[in-house]
């Protein structure tokens, strides 16, 4: 069954920058019911690279899924600057992340992204450190692994 409204929160971390990270994400309705969740083990890498990779995870997941309108929270301020076009996209391994990004959305009728604070990102807060805890990928999302290269990760 698809689920064309949607909304998606996302998050990622890293224990050090570098350091093991983790990406995290839940898509839900919009009354708030759980679609699917999931937390990956990214290996060492920023914290930044960690929430690009939270977020492709959940767009690639959404649209997997046939999501056509989606609410898309994050709490990396940086992250919804430089999707909105406040900032510039400069260090050479988040633009490839961004272009994902960018593509994904463009893949989905009504995309919108805004900033929240880190206690309004709980859940996937939790899963991506559930994910760096265990070292391994948690919940219950069927999306592909990430697009982006592994070996290049910071």
């Amino acid at each position: 069954m698809s689920d064309s409204v949607a909304i998606l929160h996302s998050d990622g971390g890293a224990r050090g920058n570098p350091g093991p990270a983790g990406a995290g994400f839940i898509l839900t309705r919009p009354d708030g019911t759980a679609i699917c969740r999931g937390g990956r083990y990214l290996g060492e890498t920023t914290n930044n690279i960690a929430e690009y990779e939270a977020l492709i995870w959940g767009l690639e997941t959404a649209k997997a899924r046939g999501v056509r309108t989606l609410s898309v929270f994050l709490d990396s301020e940086l992250i919804v600057k430089q999707i909105a076009g406040t900032y510039r996209v400069k260090h050479p391994n988040l633009k490839p992340r961004y272009q994902r990004v960018v593509a994904l959305m463009r893949g989905i009728d009504e995309v919108t992204v805004g900033h929240v604070r880190r206690e309004n990102n709980k859940d996937a807060d939790a899963l991506a450190n559930e994910a760096m805890d265990s070292r391994s990928t948690v919940g219950d999302a069927d999306a592909p692994a990430p697009a982006s290269d592994q070996t290049s990760l910071f």
